[in-house]
């Protein structure tokens, strides 16, 4: 399938051409977003969910896998570097200590569904709400495929099931339903702005 303007680029279209400069504001103000994400705690059964994961994926799906990948790398450097842009730091520490613990796994697993998303937007997925929900679906097993193996290492399958997958059902079936939703919806909103 041939690749498709990502969301981004038909925001700018016709506003110049793609720069370094703009790639880089783009996914700096992205980074802010996802820092946001993590620090906001919805009230949720069974425990309490950021939309963190959602932020994630949306971002790979607007930006493409490309400014995608780079947004969230530098988000993760960002952490590394030890700002605390986690969920629960610097409560529960910062930089490469934060990074090697339980959610370690999850962290790679963002940059992973980036690219994931970011890939199956540019191949126009993300247009229609059957594509967007297979596109958000996809994204979040990867995210739980990195944070479940980096779990099974620490603690042992079974209890990297327990704690890091189950309990999350959910709300990752609400970020993804609500991801499904939201991309279409933003498609129709920006071609609905660039024809008026």
């Amino acid at each position: 399938m041939q690749n498709s303007a990502t969301l981004i680029d038909t925001v700018f279209a016709g506003k110049g051409s793609r720069s370094l400069l703009r790639d880089a504001a783009i996914a700096l103000a992205a980074t802010g977003l996802l820092t946001l994400s993590a620090k906001v705690q919805v009230p949720f059964y069974p425990v309490p969910m950021t939309m963190q994961s959602l932020v994630v994926l949306v971002i790979g799906a607007a930006f493409g896998w490309r400014l995608g990948v780079a947004t969230v790398m530098l988000y993760l450097l960002e952490g590394l570097a030890g700002l605390p842009v986690f969920a629960n730091t610097p409560e529960k520490g910062v930089g490469l200590a934060y990074m090697m613990g339980p959610t370690g796994g999850y962290l790679i697993g963002f940059v992973a569904a980036a690219f994931v998303t970011g890939f199956l937007a540019e191949r126009g997925w993300t247009k229609s709400v059957l594509g967007s929900l297979a596109a958000m679906a996809i994204g979040h097993a990867v995210i739980f495929l990195f944070g479940f193996a980096w779990l099974a290492v620490l603690m042992g399958a079974g209890k990297a099931y327990l704690f890091g997958v189950a309990p999350f059902y959910a709300a990752t079936l609400f970020k993804t339903l609500l991801g499904a939703a939201l991309l279409p919806a933003a498609w129709r909103v920006v071609e609905y702005l660039r024809r008026a």
